[in-house]
């Protein structure tokens, strides 16, 4: 994405053994996050010619190494509207998609007010299938870089913190739509060859966009990166807008993957133990849409199917996985979208065998005795588990010990429901 002159490096997150390549990078259209409702909103850009919202915009493809994207920003006085056009291609010396993004420089109104809240956009676009759409507000909060410099960087090399930056996706038709993106979402640490987020806002409060860093803004970006194809974004205005995050997070929790990609046989559920559900970011290394959680990519799309969740997660503090077990007693683990049991644990082997063999993975692992096979699906070919729902749920990996499966937490966090799987 944003290097200028720098050699450009994929994310690699956390290949599984014996891993097939996905399908290729776009999605269908999918649903916007619904607005927040009645609150308070500073408006920040728009194109009516306001005293305070009115910025000039300035288009800028890869420079990189030979890079080919194409694009231009062209502003309609008459429909009060910008417009980002263009092409992401692959720069041929790198094999990695490059970006075109459309960036103003100003002094933004202060909207440290609503810092709670999210920024919303009213945006159509004739491409809703492309999956590198990015926004990226910048605040370097008095250090000496420079917008173009942080957001060249992304917190990858030094002093590039402070661009600010989170994907988003809008649905097909010929209206605008508001898309609503949570400030807590925003990360200024990203992949600038994809623009994924390498540290999210839920992993460490030191990324997040703060109301400080709000009160400060000094440039806005929209981008298209990261995944080849054509670029179409009209844009009426950007605002931010107060309230309440929870209502968000739970349309963000329930979204699914475009059909094309959905293997699951319905919606996360909303409510998974271990604290799951706080994980409304899909922190993994391939575009996929932005209003889904964690669990849906890891466990639903099939574009994610090579990957897993970040390695040791179960480790987090507000997930402490072991710590909410029982070490005297067998915890059963259901499907976290249709709620059939999957894995017990631990049996035939104490607790402390079950946490040192996770801890050696990375990732909860089961033996054996401890599945409930005739729910659970294993492709020791393309070491795929999934269970009988479609839940994707993780590797089948043996080592020295024999046969194990290493499996997502997310996936493995439902709660047990009452659901006839044909």
């Amino acid at each position: 994405g944003g290097f200028s002159s720098l050699p450009l490096l994929r994310e690699v997150g956390f290949p599984k053994a014996g891993a097939q390549k996905p399908p290729p990078a776009t999605s269908a259209p999918m649903l916007a996050v619904l607005s927040l409702g009645a609150s308070a909103a500073v408006p920040l850009v728009t194109f009516d010619g306001g005293l305070n919202t009115t910025f000039r915009f300035v288009e800028l493809n890869d420079p990189v190494m030979g890079g080919r994207s194409v694009g231009t920003w062209t502003l309609n006085s008459a429909a009060q509207i910008g417009i980002l056009d263009g092409t992401v291609k692959d720069v041929p010396s790198l094999s990695a998609p490059g970006f075109i993004k459309a960036s103003a420089d100003g002094s933004f109104p202060d909207v440290s007010s609503v810092s709670s809240g999210s920024i919303e956009l009213v945006v159509k676009s004739s491409t809703p299938e492309y999956a590198g759409f990015h926004v990226t507000m910048v605040s370097t909060g008095g250090s000496t870089a420079t917008a173009a410099y942080a957001c060249s960087g992304g917190g990858s090399i030094p002093f590039s913190r402070g661009c600010y930056k989170a994907p988003f996706s809008v649905p097909a038709g010929d209206d605008f739509t508001t898309i609503s993106i949570p400030f807590s979402t925003f990360s200024d640490k990203w992949n600038p060859a994809n623009g994924v987020q390498t540290t999210t806002c839920a992993e460490d409060s030191d990324v997040c966009l703060t109301a400080a860093k709000l009160a400060t803004i000094q440039r806005v970006e929209l981008w298209g990166e990261g995944v080849d194809g054509a670029v179409h974004l009209e844009v009426k205005s950007i605002t931010a807008v107060a309230g309440a995050i929870k209502a968000n997070n739970n349309a963000l929790i329930g979204a699914r993957p475009p059909a094309v990609y959905d293997t699951c046989s319905g919606a996360v559920q909303d409510n998974l133990k271990y604290n799951m559900s706080s994980r409304i970011t899909p922190t993994v290394p391939v575009p996929v849409n932005a209003d889904e959680s964690l669990a849906t990519a890891v466990c639903c799309d099939i574009r994610v199917q090579p990957f897993a969740e970040p390695r040791f997660t179960y480790l987090a503090p507000d997930i402490d996985f072991f710590g909410k077990l029982k070490s005297d007693a067998v915890t059963v683990f259901y499907d976290s979208v249709c709620g059939l049991p999957l894995f017990q644990a631990p049996i035939g082997r104490s607790f402390e065998s079950f946490l040192e063999d996770t801890t050696e993975h990375g990732w909860p692992s089961f033996r054996p005795e401890e599945i409930f096979a005739d729910n659970i699906v294993t492709n020791k070919t393309s070491t795929y588990v999934t269970s009988k729902c479609g839940t994707h749920l993780g590797s089948f990996l043996p080592d020295e010990q024999g046969d194990r499966w290493c499996i997502d937490l997310a996936c493995v966090s439902g709660n047990p429901l009452s659901l006839k799987i044909a």
